[in-house]
């Protein structure tokens, strides 16, 4: 067993309402040489979506900026963003993420670049950040991706898909307040969840499974089962996957993801398929790596009647399947724990390429 000595987020507020204490808890991080606090927020509610905006606890210092997450995030968008904070604002007190997982992502390694110098896909790999980010919270908007409690920003760079991943990418403050994913659409809302479910899977079946992943794990698994199977009423169905994410996102950090998550980012780089879209198009097709959690995962897309493209992989050519087997293959801590360590003579290349040929 690989022992772990990782740190989590700080300080969890939960309950429906929770976001009213926003402007409670930013009060006290509030630096007398630079107040400003910055809050980076999915244009989605730039247009007054759900009145969120107007319930921000905006002072006269601070900065709101809005971004786009209809692709997956990129290095280049969280540099440009950290110039323009630098530019209006100078260093502040505090950076504020609110949305689905890319915003989080977003956030996280924006309060990161601030104190970092150059730019960020100098820092994708494991604790390559060597200087603490400014103060910085997370308040997601749809769960399942895990990306608040998370020690990774994950972007996608002009090499790679890897994530800022260190003690220092954790959220300090987190705010988990089911009535923010109130209205999300059923598609959506079920791609992003399944990250959640398939984030368990793989946890809890790859080498690196343990006692503590499987507590989590196995508890946020019957959640989902719950959420995505059961008869909840919408109320019940977003508080319990919401509490599903954090427990997925614990027993994750002290496991770690496989096969799936290393075809999604092949996906995700290559194609720019969204993280939880990719995950589901590839989970779908990997029986034979996990089995009945397969046919479980088949079960729930024929509840909740999502829609699932079927047979993307008659569009992609030749040298697309390769880019996408490249950017898989280079991800050794997955293979590691999906196969052992000697994971090399389980998979070749032309294994991966299959994969993504059933797609």
């Amino acid at each position: 067993m690989q022992h772990k000595n990782f740190k989590s987020v700080d300080r969890c507020v939960y309950g429906r309402g929770s976001f009213s204490t926003l402007g409670e808890i930013l009060s006290g991080r509030r630096k007398p040489e630079n107040p400003s606090m910055v809050f980076i927020v999915d244009d989605v509610f730039q247009n007054g979506k759900d009145g969120l905006v107007e319930k921000l606890p905006l002072e006269p210092s601070d900065l709101l900026l809005f971004a786009n997450a209809d692709k997956e995030p990129t290095t280049e968008q969280v540099d440009a963003i950290r110039d323009k904070i630098l530019v209006e604002k100078g260093l502040p007190s505090g950076v504020i993420g609110i949305g689905g997982g890319s915003m989080m992502d977003i956030a996280k390694a924006t309060a990161l670049m601030l104190t970092n110098p150059g730019k960020s896909e100098q820092y994708q790999g494991l604790n390559l950040i060597k200087i603490p980010g400014v103060y910085h919270v997370g308040i997601p908007t749809i769960s399942g991706t895990a990306a608040e409690v998370s020690m990774t920003a994950v972007l996608t760079g002009p090499v790679k898909k890897l994530g800022l991943k260190c003690d220092y990418t954790f959220f300090d403050q987190i705010i988990l307040d089911p009535d923010l994913i109130a209205g999300v659409p059923v598609n959506q809302w079920f791609y992003t969840g399944m990250d959640c479910y398939i984030h368990c899977v793989e946890a809890l079946t790859g080498t690196q499974n343990n006692a503590f992943s499987r507590a989590y794990g196995e508890k946020a698994l019957d959640m989902c089962r719950n959420i995505f199977l059961g008869k909840l009423s919408t109320a019940e169905r977003d508080e319990q996957l919401m509490i599903a994410s954090y427990f997925g996102g614990l027993s994750l950090t002290y496991s770690e993801v496989g096969v799936c998550h290393a075809l999604s980012y092949g996906l995700g780089k290559v194609l720019g398929m969204r993280h939880g879209f990719a995950n589901c198009i590839a989970f779908n097709h990997l029986q034979e790596i996990y089995g009945d959690y397969v046919l479980e995962f088949k079960e729930m897309v024929a509840f909740n009647k999502v829609d699932l493209p079927q047979g993307l992989s008659a569009q992609w050519d030749d040298q697309t399947i390769d880019a996408m087997t490249e950017v898989s293959w280079n991800l050794p801590h997955m293979w590691n724990h999906a196969f052992g360590a000697n994971w090399q003579t389980e998979l070749d290349k032309n294994r991966i390429k299959e994969w993504f040929r059933r797609m």
